[in-house]
């Protein structure tokens, strides 16, 4: 019986099931998203997610369908250093607009018909006073009026909540201790409330799926610091939505607050959302206070991940076959990369130290991840090494990867340019190319 995509896909996404159960994810859902025809699945998915033991909080925006019906009105959008300036009448419409929206998500999230992804869904829905708001006051002779920002936020309370399988739903508007409502950023919230949550995720929405390189794909992966510079790229090229520099410059905040992940994701692509967070790879960007992918020495735990990522090229005839038992005698002298608990790649360093030479050696990569040259990134690891251990040259033994070697300095060597130890070891039936790199 041929395995099926729908078995293959759920196999690969049961870690990541097991791995998200009780975490605490905040989803800040833009108009933007909220406007798209699509909307309704990804409320579908967002229920998937509590159905999975996912602590959800919920952050809508409305700036698309507060500009459409201030335009309706006649009312003009003010704004002051990229903020919006919300007198009486316009936070009269904004009152209505959010609460508008707040009806027709909880209504989205209490659907139960059958034949559809939310039969049998009974999410308990809570909006409340959550977020407590402050005036933004006046700035540079500029009044915001009814603009604010968050005060403080009752973690206690929401935690009350999500312990108690509900789902929290907040809008952009919060009030005051004295009584008063103000009109706030969902980006400034959902941000606020990630960090003082912990929460182990921030996922927001934008047309173009990510963050856009300058050759036109999605960026997978981004630092901080990498992301910022990128953002001071974006903003002087005026060639990236709202949406997306909003999130980006709420992620930067987030993530240097101490929350580990957050992702990017298009609010056109079907499934963008379970694709994002079932899947290794994930479909969109997603900003990291330390890479995903972890280059470290490997450990007894990891021989069955070398051995799945070394075997098939054992039987090509590319690498020399190892058993487990040779592996787990010689672990000490490998090191990988992970991804995931998976591993993507992989050497080893084969010591020679009475001539002060070392062997690079049973170097793989997973064939989906051979487009980032990570075995030069395990090259670069494996050269500190021996220079750490003062050894004055690197040696490998090839028959396929001759110009890879020779690409990165190394050099044609001979047989008896080996250690003395390799040399009755070399096996002239493979006849593999010798190459040497000085470490001088």
């Amino acid at each position: 019986m041929r395995t099926t995509e729908l078995v293959s896909g759920f196999r690969q996404s049961a870690p990541y099931v097991n791995a998200h159960r009780g975490k605490t994810f905040v989803v800040m859902l833009g108009g933007e998203a909220i406007a798209q025809p699509g909307f309704r699945s990804i409320i579908n998915d967002i229920a998937l997610l509590n159905s999975l033991g996912i602590k959800i909080v919920l952050v809508y925006g409305a700036r698309p369908q507060i500009n459409q019906a201030l335009q309706h009105a006649g009312l003009d959008a003010s704004y002051h250093k990229r903020v919006r300036i919300t007198d009486d009448d316009t936070f009269q419409l904004i009152k209505q607009v959010a609460g508008a929206l707040q009806l027709d998500i909880t209504a989205r999230l209490s659907m139960s018909l059958s034949n559809t992804p939310m039969q049998g869904a009974q999410i308990n829905v809570v909006s409340g006073n959550f977020v407590i708001a402050q005036p933004l006051g006046v700035d540079e002779g500029i009044d915001y009026c009814h603009s604010g920002r968050v005060r403080r936020i009752d973690v206690q309370g929401i935690r009350r909540q999500l312990d108690s399988n509900g789902m929290v739903l907040m809008g952009p508007i919060a009030a005051s201790v004295t009584g008063e409502s103000f009109n706030l950023t969902a980006e400034e919230i959902a941000t606020q409330v990630a960090i003082k949550l912990k929460a182990d995720k921030m996922i927001g929405f934008s047309a173009d799926g990510g963050i856009i390189s300058d050759d036109g794909d999605i960026i997978p992966e981004l630092l901080p610091n990498d992301a910022e510079q990128v953002m001071q790229r974006l903003e002087l090229q005026d060639c990236c939505c709202a949406a997306s520099l909003a999130f980006l410059h709420a992620a930067i905040s987030a993530c240097r607050a101490g929350v580990p992940r957050c992702h990017l994701i298009s609010h056109n692509a079907d499934g963008a959302l379970l694709q994002e967070l079932f899947s290794r790879d994930g479909i969109g960007t997603q900003m990291v206070n330390e890479s995903a992918e972890k280059l470290r020495p490997a450990t007894i735990a990891d021989i069955g991940g070398i051995l799945d990522l070394i075997r098939p090229l054992e039987q090509q005839g590319l690498l020399v076959r190892r058993s487990r038992e040779q592996l787990e005698m010689e672990i000490d002298y490998f090191v990988l990369i992970e991804k995931e608990g998976l591993v993507i790649g992989c050497a080893a360093l084969y010591p020679f130290a009475d001539e002060q030479v070392g062997e690079f050696a049973c170097v793989a990569v997973h064939p989906d991840y051979r487009d980032a040259d990570r075995g030069s990134v395990l090259l670069k690891y494996v050269i500190q090494q021996a220079k750490q251990r003062r050894y004055h040259t690197l040696f490998a033994l090839t028959t396929r990867s001759i110009h890879w070697f020779l690409e990165h300095g190394f050099e044609l060597a001979t047989v008896e340019d080996l250690p003395a130890q390799k040399q009755q070891l070399y096996n002239y039936q493979r006849k593999s190319k010798v190459l040497a790199l000085s470490l001088a």
